[in-house]
């Protein structure tokens, strides 16, 4: 393999407009549309209203207001913050194990947030009687904490440094964490309701205060990963051939898989666990754009955010008034979409 065969192609700027303007078309559609219909026009007078020296009349009435600033906004930007970092995790978990089937939750992120957070709904103290929600503090460091035992035993046994052995570690880990949690569940039926509700995901929020708890570590875990992009490409030749063009793969394995952990561990723990993402939105990209992680990882972000918001517009209004679970909207495209994946890359390793 030469360099030549494996120079990365560039982010073309058409391509990158071309997303964002369907991330606009996502979010302004979603804002739209709900148990109240807002009026286009209306709706972008507001958004204009709201810049520095500038003043319009939106014509919205002051409920009319309170529903877009402080219910669908803050939703949709949640929804689109929470989507790029599911999506770009999982591109950078696909290059990082070289497997297309790999998504944000592979080393225990899932099953240690789930752990956490059903610790906080059992056992955790109430809100009031603490200045922060105890659930997105547990499910936070949940998902960190069964990564890290993930890397632990991995690095235990003399191959842990191999993608196999972290991926396998990566399943023990889960499989513990979640027979713990479900030993929890049984012995406390109370909450089971709770539990379910928040293991299938939501992005309901109650203000701005969730997308200003998780946006720090949303952007330094982008900037992590997508200055990673390159490396990822040659990674994506094999240990032995990244090793002779001066690229360490244990130390780029680990900083992204750390990164992207963090990143992930975040927003699951404000919108509990959205499945599939980090598997759709990277590998379609592949489809479309190319295989090279320099265009995968930044078209991940903004592609990641417009479907992530256009599946809880799903989630609010297909069976309105009644609001079904957004991990169960992302399912229902997102198991045939694996299984198809799954058919169409037999034969590849990790």
């Amino acid at each position: 393999m030469t360099p030549e065969e494996i120079r990365p192609s560039r982010l073309r700027w058409w391509w990158l407009a071309a997303a964002l303007a369907a991330l606009a078309g996502a979010g302004l559609l979603s804002i739209l549309l709900g148990a109240v219909d807002l009026d286009a026009g209306s709706v972008l007078r507001s958004i204009v209203d709201r810049l520095p020296f500038v003043h319009f009349d939106s014509g919205l009435t002051d409920r009319q207001e309170a529903i877009l600033w402080e219910l669908r906004m803050p939703r949709v930007v949640l929804g689109g913050i929470v989507g790029s970092m599911l999506a770009v995790a999982g591109g950078a978990y696909q290059g990082s194990f070289r497997n297309p089937l790999a998504d944000p939750y592979l080393l225990g992120a899932a099953a240690g947030a789930g752990l956490g957070a059903t610790i906080a709904i059992v056992y955790g103290p109430s809100v009031s009687a603490i200045p922060v929600d105890p659930l997105p503090l547990f499910a936070f460091i949940g998902g960190v904490g069964g990564v890290a035992a993930t890397y632990a035993i991995g690095y235990s046994v003399r191959a842990g440094r191999t993608p196999v052995t972290l991926i396998l570690a990566g399943v023990a880990v889960a499989s513990f964490l979640t027979a713990v949690q479900t030993y929890l569940q049984q012995r406390n039926a109370d909450t089971l309701r709770e539990v379910y509700g928040w293991i299938l995901g939501r992005l309901s929020t109650v203000g701005w205060s969730e997308v200003w708890l998780v946006l720090p570590y949303v952007l330094i875990a982008s900037i992590i990963l997508l200055l990673g992009a390159r490396r990822l490409d040659v990674l994506s030749v094999g240990d032995e051939e990244a090793v002779t063009l001066g690229v360490e793969p244990s130390r780029v394995r680990f900083l992204m898989v750390i990164a992207a952990t963090l990143g992930t561990a975040a927003v699951v723990a404000v919108s509990g666990l959205i499945g599939f993402v980090g598997i759709i939105v990277p590998h379609m990209i592949r489809i479309v754009f190319g295989s090279s992680y320099r265009v995968v990882l930044p078209l991940s972000i903004v592609l990641g955010a417009a479907f992530l918001i256009l599946a809880d517009l799903l989630a609010r209004t297909v069976a309105a008034p009644a609001e079904v679970p957004i991990g169960v909207v992302t399912a229902f495209f997102g198991a045939p979409f694996f299984a198809i994946v799954l058919r169409s890359s037999r034969g590849l390793g990790s």
